[in-house]
């Protein structure tokens, strides 16, 4: 008798753990050639700043493997950092409260257009991206006012640290292992692959499309927020220049993490290593001193443009 073997899914691993294999890769390399890289706080220092690009990260896959995508979580972040600073000094339950509050209503504001309307998420959260933008430059007359963090519990959150580890990193990990779970291991989660992999059909099995939709724009619009709240707890204030950019940054990392643009397909995993791929560079930037920081940027668009195309390819031959 003899027994068969599933097929070897070559494809599918490349996709899955593509970024894992770069990111150990780009470590090893690293370690050997720049002694600075070795330290216990440079690893602190990767770790802390990937911690509120991670929780944007965590929300944008939710949203990427139902087929959208959200362009407001960079404008998200920024004025949820403004309004957390300057509700530090009602308390730290302000603090994290006030933020949650307007990002999330944002977030469900576009899940509802999105799946009530039927307009595209590009046009829905571009919208958004400008309204959250304006809201903030209104907040803050025009950028010229910043708020200085008030509450010294609040900003022990993103100053402090447990068994050596700054509690932002534990934020991240408890959230993204909160995230594994639900897109793997809950009905949620099951659905959101559901209608990334085909809408039409996720309706005809009984999903529910429209409120799926509006949980996940939902779970983006807080997490963007909650990040920058953090960040506003590390830094002692509401910076209003950050946020520019970081909506890309966010698509990239969950990109380069092996989820599908075209949705249906992704790990929350994968987008961890993206993330961490992303933040090792940008410190291996830092370590060489002379390379201009706008280098980071060519080579995360070297890797989201040579992702893509391996996806495309990838694609393709599983419908071949």
């Amino acid at each position: 008798m003899s027994i068969s073997l599933p097929a070897f899914d070559k494809g599918g691993v490349v996709q899955r753990q593509g970024a894992l294999a770069v990111l150990v890769t780009v470590v090893v390399i690293s370690l050997a050639a720049f002694p600075g890289f070795r330290s216990a706080d440079n690893a602190g220092t990767i770790l802390v700043a990937a911690a509120p690009p991670m929780l944007i990260a965590l929300g944008m896959t939710f949203v990427i493997i139902t087929g959208g995508i959200d362009l407001s979580v960079g404008s998200l972040y920024v004025l949820g950092g403004v309004i957390a600073a300057w509700a530090s000094q009602y308390g730290v339950v302000a603090a994290l409260a006030a933020p949650l509050l307007v990002c999330g209503a944002i977030g469900v504001l576009n899940g509802i257009l999105i799946s009530r309307t039927g307009m595209a998420p590009f046009i829905v959260t571009l919208a958004a991206l400008l309204g959250a933008r304006g809201l903030m430059r209104s907040i803050s007359d025009e950028g010229s006012t910043t708020f200085l963090v008030r509450s010294d519990v609040f900003h022990d959150l993103g100053t402090g640290s447990l068994l050596g580890i700054g509690y932002p990193v534990w934020l991240a990990v408890v959230l993204v292992g909160l995230g594994v779970l639900a897109l793997n291991r809950t009905r949620f989660g099951h659905a959101v692959h559901a209608i990334g992999g085909s809408e039409d059909a996720a309706a005809l099995m009984g999903l529910p499309v429209r409120r799926i939709k509006v949980w996940v724009y939902l779970l983006s619009g807080l997490l963007a927020g909650l990040a920058g709240a953090i960040n506003a707890a590390k830094l002692g204030s509401g910076v209003t220049v950050l946020g520019s950019g970081m909506e890309l940054d966010a698509i990239a990392a969950v990109v380069i993490g092996g989820t599908l643009l075209t949705g249906g397909s992704g790990s929350i995993a994968g987008t961890v290593a993206g993330v961490l791929l992303l933040g090792v560079i940008q410190n291996l930037i830092n370590q060489v001193g002379n390379v201009n920081s706008n280098w980071q940027q060519v080579i995360s668009g070297t890797f989201l443009a040579a992702v893509v195309v391996v996806q495309t390819y990838l694609v393709r031959s599983r419908r071949t």
